[in-house]
């Protein structure tokens, strides 16, 4: 066997036709690398069969050349049909198995973990995921719950459409109370128009930032620092006016229904009529008429603003849930909330004035 499988193909050249006395034998094995197979064949019908004696072992090699192989016995040419038959058959028989261990799981071996170690490595990373999850509820679900954030993301294509045009048109708007559901609680903003949301405002603040950088890419000012700059000021925007409304809601004792989430949507909706601004100087609008815009993206959410936080700082005691309701509010008081309306309102134009300034 060992001198079967230790000689090599002979180097190219013309093969010499030989007629050898006996067939070899095949190896002992059930398969070898040059392909032999052991069968067994019985003569056909009809036929007398021969017998014959060869020696039991020989060396000898296969060519790859085929032409050079000498012509095989009728007796044997049966068996090598059933040679090329057999494995064909047997190869289909063991793929069962090996579904079923791919179903059953991973193969950790493979990989070079024991599966005892995997497991505890699957189990303590479980575990790790839990407890960041538990951590992070614990310290921030009180603050920012999760069913909040996805009660203004529930927005729909119509809801955002005629969001957009109450912005820019407010005064069509005749009404800016928010509906209340049944159960206390306020509709999500894809059932009424007056809810805030919080996916305008995002993709207004991601808008505002590409609508800079390009900006600075059309007079050859580009530079990566544009990208945090311009999220930077996004940010301090809305830090200084969700700042100013809390202290001013603070010293006024305005409780029950300002929320935090619903005042962050307020402030995120100037940016709408900042990017209109900035979309008409990208049309060619300058000079006193880019000024006429400006001013009119300013009054719009002014008006805007101050029909919307009217209903959080003065709210209507027939169109509050129970849930949110509020004192009675005197007639000193009242007159302050009104200033501070006003005040809040103003203040938009410095805000919107230092967005526009790209």
């Amino acid at each position: 066997m060992s001198q079967f499988n230790s000689h090599s193909p002979p180097p190219l050249r013309h093969p010499v036709p030989t007629h050898p006395a006996y067939i070899p034998e095949p190896p002992s094995t059930p398969a070898s690398p040059q392909g032999y197979q052991r069968f067994s064949s019985s003569p056909g019908p009809g036929q007398p069969q021969q017998q014959q004696s060869y020696p039991s072992h020989v060396p000898a090699y296969t060519s790859p050349f085929q032409h050079s192989q000498p012509p095989i016995p009728p007796q044997y040419q049966t068996g090598m049909n059933m040679h090329h038959m057999q494995p064909q058959t047997q190869q289909q028989h063991p793929l069962p198995p090996q579904q079923n261990a791919h179903m059953s799981g991973p193969d950790y071996a493979a990989w070079g973990f024991d599966g005892a170690t995997a497991q505890l490595g699957m189990q303590l990373g479980q575990s790790a995921v839990a407890a960041g999850q538990e951590y992070v509820q614990r310290n921030f679900g009180t603050i920012i719950p999760s069913y909040h954030i996805k009660h203004y993301f529930n927005v729909s294509n119509s809801y955002v459409i005629k969001k957009l045009r109450l912005l820019l048109f407010p005064w069509m708007h005749k009404t800016y109370f928010r509906r209340p559901r049944a159960q206390g609680e306020w509709l999500p903003p894809r059932n009424d128009i007056n809810s805030p949301d919080l996916y305008i405002p995002v993709m207004a603040v991601f808008t505002y930032i590409l609508l800079t950088t390009l900006n600075s890419g059309i007079n050859s000012k580009f530079s990566p620092l544009v990208l945090g700059e311009s999220a930077s000021r996004s940010t301090a925007v809305l830090l200084l006016d969700f700042c100013f409304v809390r202290l001013g809601c603070y010293i006024l004792n305005i409780q029950g229904s300002s929320q935090v989430m619903d005042l962050i949507a307020y402030g995120g909706y100037k940016f709408v009529g900042v990017i209109f601004t900035l979309a008409a100087g990208f049309l060619g609008v300058k000079g006193p008429l880019w000024t006429m815009v400006f001013l009119y993206a300013f009054a719009g959410y002014a008006f805007f603003l101050l029909r919307s936080l009217r209903a959080v700082i003065l709210p209507d005691p027939a169109s509050v849930p129970a849930t949110h309701a509020t004192a009675t509010v005197t007639q000193a008081q009242r007159r302050r909330r009104i200033i501070f309306l006003l005040l809040e309102a103003l203040m938009q134009i410095l805000y919107m004035g230092w967005l526009v300034r790209i």
